[in-house]
């Protein structure tokens, strides 16, 4: 009962508020990288709280002399409330589960700090409680909540330097890195496995097969060199290679430097068209990409391999825009990704999703936005599981109630979680921060 009661006022209060709220907030872009979303501080105080871009004005507006300076620095708290309310393992023992995360980012031009040209340093701090509501009661293999990563303090979850060697045209990272977060490409989420509509559980789709795809095995972050290039406006290469023993809470001297060589390495390359349209142009991204993982893994057969290789593609595309704005989000996009890996060492051997997100449905509320997903993963007979795939549907509907707080209410219909049967259905809410 102390779920449900979590979930319906939240779900009060959003609705109360939006009600309230007025329509003319700044648009605020989705799926940008770094994964996790931040705020941007406006140009001058604001003494009213739900005009803020933050909830503290960026520090009380010590933070602009900072920005100006060229280090941003922002804070970020993602809560989410999930119940099982069908099918799964169980809907009566921690069937609902509170699960969140907090995030600290440092973001510092070291062109503007220490006259490096082309120079960044970026860290990431990431603290979360709960694993959520998939161990003890869905036990998908998808995940139905993408954000939990146990109960944890704080970790450093990134912290590299970033070179731009070609200002403009080719960037060089290294240090310890999430290869999920990527670079951008057009305002596109690129390398890797990145989606403008699909790739940020802090403010988008929970499901994790609906944030990444499931085929490829992402190490934790870890020391990692990445390589991106845009040769020609429009398109990109990139390449990574890193720890495939990485564990998040570690620096990954002792498992990237000691011990085996046990390699992760990831290639990818994509375009960002835009199309044409009366309304101005309608940006894509179309990316294909390759990746191959040293680490040793246990075979079905009960063996064991260390060379597993696997390949992916994906692509977003907004498809209609309701102003002639350029930088105006309002409007409809689709995404799409697949992907395939080995049946002997994998669970999920082959994997699709799709889905659809509409920013602006509803008149006057032009920055809340709506999305419709679906994905599957295609199990390994060699797993020894009863059904062949898992396929998980999820519909949220994110309210932007002040700049710096959103609401999302969302629910998900599960398929054979686990591969075993018993289809689940879980209802949850999200309520993302920005301080």
């Amino acid at each position: 009962m102390k779920a449900w009661t979590m979930v319906a006022a939240h779900l009060a209060f959003g609705w109360l508020t939006a009600v309230s709220t007025g329509a003319d907030e700044q648009a605020t872009p989705t799926g940008a990288a770094p994964q996790r979303q931040t705020a941007t501080a406006p140009d001058d105080a604001c003494g009213c709280p739900a005009e803020r871009d933050t909830l503290t004005d960026n520090w009380l507006g010590l933070g602009r002399p900072l920005d100006e300076a060229g280090l941003a620095v922002a804070l970020g708290l993602t809560q989410i409330c999930q119940h099982n309310l069908h099918g799964g393992l169980s809907t009566h023992r921690r069937s609902g589960r509170y699960a969140g995360s907090y995030d600290l980012e440092i973001d510092a031009d070291l062109e503007a700090l220490a006259k490096l040209p082309g120079g960044r340093l970026y860290l990431l701090a990431r603290g979360s409680w709960s694993d959520g509501v998939d161990p003890p009661s869905v036990g998908s293999l998808l995940g139905a909540n993408a954000d939990p990563a146990a109960d944890r303090a704080i970790d450093v979850w990134q912290l590299f330097y970033e070179q731009a060697v070609l200002p403009g045209k080719l960037w060089v990272r290294l240090g310890k890195i999430d290869l999920t977060g990527g670079f951008e490409c057009r305002g596109c989420p690129a390398s890797f496995d990145g989606s403008q509509f699909a790739n940020d559980e802090t403010g988008q789709f929970l499901n994790g097969a609906l944030v990444n795809n499931p085929t490829i095995p992402f190490p934790d972050p870890g020391l990692a060199a990445i390589v991106h290039l845009e040769a020609v406006e429009g398109w990109y290469v990139s390449a990574a290679a890193a720890d495939a023993d990485a564990d998040v809470r570690e620096t990954g001297l002792r498992t990237g430097l000691h011990g085996r060589d046990e390699f992760f390495s990831i290639f990818e390359t994509g375009l960002t068209p835009r199309l044409a349209s009366p309304r101005g142009p309608l940006q894509g991204a179309y990316r294909v990409g390759l990746w191959h993982s040293g680490a040793t893994r246990e075979r079905f057969d009960g063996g064991s391999k260390r060379d597993d290789v696997g390949c992916y593609a994906s692509c977003g595309q907004c498809l209609w825009k309701e102003n002639r704005q350029e930088d105006d989000e309002q409007g409809l996009g689709a995404f799409a990704r697949y992907g395939l890996a080995h049946a002997d060492a994998n669970e999920v051997k082959g994997f699709w999703s799709a889905g659809v997100q509409y920013q602006g449905l509803l008149p006057s509320r032009d920055d809340d936005v709506v999305g419709l997903g679906v994905a599957q993963g295609r199990l390994s007979r060699q797993a020894g599981l009863t059904e062949r795939h898992e396929t998980a549907l999820e519909l949220y509907y994110k309210i932007a109630v002040t700049h710096w707080l959103e609401i999302a209410p969302e629910i998900q219909y599960v398929i054979n979680p686990g591969g075993a049967g018993g289809d689940a259905v879980v209802a949850g809410v999200r309520v993302q921060i920005a301080f």
